[in-house]
């Protein structure tokens, strides 16, 4: 008897309510961060109208800045678990793609797994090395202003060497 592919419906749900929880925290530390800054613009307005000290004020500012870099790093967190949980519930659906079977005189015909066709590597076509003509090589700096610079030609086959000097245009330092 043929059977055909069955998702797992349980790990599917567990997987859905994993990014729903994930969905929630999100929103409920959203919420809480909006409450707390809410909180510290009316204890910014206290201090506006004197109700209130500078000191108390700044102790506010660090305890306000120590909590909403906490819930910003829950919401992070939060939205990676959503993140992690969606990632998976959609590679257990998308390895769900029917596999085409036929009905025929003779029976039931298909199911069987396509074999992929290989792909042949591509050569890449070797650089071929290119011969330095000249190679330039410095000369023992004289007392002059000016350092000269030798130039020596490499041999090429059946060719003579040739040695051409040539004087530097840089001045010294």
């Amino acid at each position: 008897m043929v059977q055909t592919k069955k998702m797992n419906e349980s790990f599917f749900a567990k997987l859905l309510k994993e990014f729903d929880v994930a969905g929630e925290l999100v929103r409920s530390r959203q919420d809480e961060k909006q409450g707390l800054l809410d909180e510290f613009d009316a204890e910014s307005k206290r201090f506006f109208f004197g109700k209130i000290s500078e000191r108390a004020l700044s102790a506010s500012v660090r305890k306000t800045n120590k909590e909403l870099s906490r819930l910003d790093g829950e919401i992070r967190a939060n939205i990676a678990k959503g993140r992690n949980a969606g990632d998976r519930a959609m590679t257990l659906t998308s390895a769900q793609a029917p596999v085409r079977y036929r009905a025929t005189l003779s029976g039931i015909v298909g199911g069987g797994l396509k074999t992929k066709k290989k792909r042949k590597a591509k050569r890449k076509a070797v650089k071929k090395k290119v011969k330095k003509k000249t190679v330039k090589r410095k000369a023992k700096k004289t007392k002059a202003k000016r350092a000269t610079v030798k130039k020596k030609t490499v041999k090429r086959k059946a060719k003579k060497r040739k040695v051409v000097k040539k004087k530097s245009r840089r001045k010294k330092r």
